[in-house]
């Protein structure tokens, strides 16, 4: 318990109007000094007196409980302050300042810990010291301790400390560290095109002197084999490479680690780029003018990503009419220029109605028969023609059909269904879910039209009449055909009986064969949102195996699949780090990268002063490596520097709490009037001598 006083006044007349009695009073001193007036000084003091009482002063008595002061520390627990012995040194170093502090009279201290953060946003060190001050009453605060590597990655804030601010520095002058970094990379790519990315191979710190001037730097594409290259350090370089998956593809860089750095969590990087075809290439060809080429044509020419070469069969060779070819304005179908020459430039080609005229001979079938061996991709619409004498299954091309035409057509109504098989091809799949519920299935309009197949190879997605097959797909060799045994998709275009899903069914059987990644049979993917992870394994089997998870530091983990619609299986999991996680099922892989090229907080991890040395020079406060010892504390005077060689130092507050208040007036009013009137009759008398 301590006890405080002061004069306080409570005037019992404006301020203003005190000042102009007190002018007068003055003026009338003046007067009578003026005039030689004896007993001027006692005048002065009667008009002091009365002015004193106007005044009205009181005597205030405080009953003050002292308070302790308060020092706090703030230690950083992030990543980047545990490298290396830096965990060792922030926790020695902080039983050494609460040591010390508690050994100093009437200071307290407060601990304030930066864990963390939220992913990739560093070490958040100026707004975690800002939030630890809103807590302390500022009066009482007599100085800041941050045990940090002085690495802050949010922005500095206007704090106006009341007291010193020191910096506890952990680490090592002989620390070093390297690190690559990723220059610049695309967010899309044409596939089969190169592309070239900008990295750059930087060390930081104390290199040591005999450090190689070359790194080895190691590279693969979709976790393919790695590729290895020397590159120089210190030095922008590029590296080209060219992506055949459409997409997202996940480039992988890695250093191989160096002697004596600090850390090699920057030492990796990953890209994600997005695999696009840079123009898609459609040639349909039309035997003969009918009602469902206008769906293909629409179809096709809404993709803006499609080039479309179109061709119907308007006279054939064999056609005798009389009229003369030089007043004919039909083109002439350039068949050798499609089919041979420039035959591998189309990724898909159309047959629509197409009958066997003489137009292609043998030769031109086969070719194309090669062309799908060898990666391309074949639709057959078929109506009468493919059952007639002149289908194109009697050519070559037949060699590479899925199934073989009865010569059948079935004129009669039937409503196309999706089977077992096509409830889990990615095609088909959820077909039936874009219709209204019928009582025997989905609500489509009916076809009148089917060629009945009799199939040898592929798979039967769709089917009709009879349950024969309608709709059927393969692969052959390196390549894909599909065969639609009806003509009459157009009546679903059309609204007919409420119409159907064609544009959404031939959308995706176009796009499946030319290849799209996302209407693949049997597929392993993972897509995330933040640290969670959804694995989805599409198959065509009825099931499927659990898959192993590979983390960035090597970890496994099994990861069982549930079945959520037929044929897709997927599993959910929160990663617990960022970087590249690996996912392996069967002979199926798959890759997903999490997170930034490398974490923020190890973007640089020398131990640093500059981001904190503006707060420390606008306190005078102080910074200390910690690997040359541990500070002295010592309590300064507000305004003075508070840093020396070994010690730092505090501010004391002198802050307390009021527990009592007592007020008293120093004389009472009758007191000051009887002051003021023994002055003026001693005036009186001492003048009437």
């Amino acid at each position: 318990m301590m006890g405080g006083q002061e004069i306080i006044f409570a005037p019992l007349l404006d301020w203003v109007l005190i000042g102009a009695v007190a002018a007068i009073a003055a003026l009338m001193v003046g007067l009578a000094l003026w005039r030689g007036l004896r007993g001027w000084w006692l005048r002065g003091l009667a008009a002091l007196a009365l002015i004193a009482a106007l005044t009205n002063p009181s005597l205030q008595t405080e009953d003050r409980d002292a308070l302790e002061d308060i020092a706090l520390v703030l230690v950083d627990d992030t990543a980047s302050n545990r490298l290396g012995t830096r965990a060792e040194q922030t926790e020695a170093a902080l039983a050494h300042l609460e040591r010390e502090i508690e050994g100093l009279s009437g200071i307290e201290a407060r601990i304030a810990r930066l864990p963390d953060g939220p992913r990739n946003q560093g070490t958040e060190l100026n707004t975690a010291l800002a939030a630890a001050l809103s807590d302390l009453p500022r009066d009482r605060l007599a100085g800041v301790f941050a045990i940090t590597d002085g690495q802050a990655h949010d922005a500095a804030l206007a704090l106006n400390l009341p007291a010193p601010f020191h910096l506890l520095k952990t680490g090592k002058a002989s620390d070093w560290d390297r690190r690559l970094i990723v220059r610049n990379a695309p967010a899309f790519a044409i596939l089969g095109e190169p592309i070239t990315l900008g990295l750059r191979v930087e060390d930081q710190g104390a290199v040591p002197p005999g450090e190689s001037r070359f790194a080895a730097i190691n590279y693969a594409i979709n976790g393919g084999e790695m590729m290895r290259a020397m590159v120089p350090v210190g030095e922008d370089m590029e590296i080209t490479v060219t992506l055949d998956r459409g997409g997202m593809n996940v480039l992988q860089f890695e250093l191989d680690e160096a002697e004596g750095e600090l850390t090699t969590r920057n030492n990796a990087a990953i890209v994600q780029i997005n695999g696009v075809r840079d123009r898609l290439s459609v040639l349909l060809v039309s035997g003969e003018p009918n009602a469902g080429q206008r769906t293909w044509r629409n179809l096709l020419k809404s993709d803006p990503a499609v080039d479309l070469v179109h061709f119907t069969i308007l006279r054939p060779p064999d056609r005798h009419d009389g009229v003369p070819v030089n007043e004919l304005s039909l083109i002439a179908f350039p068949t050798r220029e499609l089919f041979i020459e420039k035959i591998d430039e189309f990724d898909l080609i159309i047959f629509d109605r197409y009958r066997r005229r003489g137009i292609l001979p043998n030769s031109y079938f086969a070719n194309i028969a090669r062309y799908v061996e060898d990666g391309g991709a074949l639709l057959v619409v078929g109506g009468p023609e493919l059952a007639s004498a002149d289908s194109i299954w009697r050519s070559p091309l037949g060699d590479v059909f899925p199934a073989r035409p009865t010569a059948r057509v079935i004129e009669e109504g039937f409503t196309p269904r999706v089977t077992k098989l096509g409830q889990r091809h990615p095609v088909t799949a959820g077909l039936e879910a874009l219709a209204p519920a019928a009582e025997d299935g989905p609500g489509w309009g009916r076809w009148f039209r089917q060629i009945e197949m009799e199939p040898e190879q592929g798979q039967t997605v769709m089917r009709g009449v009879g349950d024969r097959p309608l709709l059927m797909l393969d692969r052959v060799g390196a390549g894909r055909l599909a065969l639609l045994a009806s003509d009459q998709t157009w009546l679903w275009d059309r609204g007919f009986e409420g119409g159907g899903p064609q544009l959404e069914l031939l959308r995706r059987l176009a796009h499946w064969m030319m290849g799209e990644p996302e209407l693949e049979e049997e597929t392993l993917s993972a897509t995330a949102e933040g640290n969670r992870v959804t694995i989805l394994r599409r198959t065509l089997l009825d099931e499927v195996g659990d898959v192993t998870l590979t983390g960035p530091e090597g970890d496994e983990r099994v990861m069982e699949l549930t079945e959520d619609s037929p044929g897709t299986h997927s599993a959910v999991f929160d990663a617990p780090d960022i970087g590249l996680y690996r996912l392996s099922e069967g002979d199926l892989e798959a890759v997903i990268a999490l997170g930034p090229q490398a974490p923020r907080e190890f973007e640089e991890t020398i131990a640093t002063a500059e981001k904190l040395g503006p707060l420390v020079a606008a306190t005078r406060g102080g910074v200390m490596r910690l690997e040359e010892g541990l500070p002295e504390l010592r309590l300064v005077r507000a305004g003075r520097a508070a840093a020396g060689r070994g010690w730092l130092g505090l501010t004391p507050r002198d802050a307390y709490l009021t527990r009592d208040l007592r007020t008293s007036a120093l004389l009472p009013g009758w007191a000051w009037l009887l002051l003021a009137a023994g002055l003026a009759l001693g005036a009186w008398l001492r003048e009437g001598r």
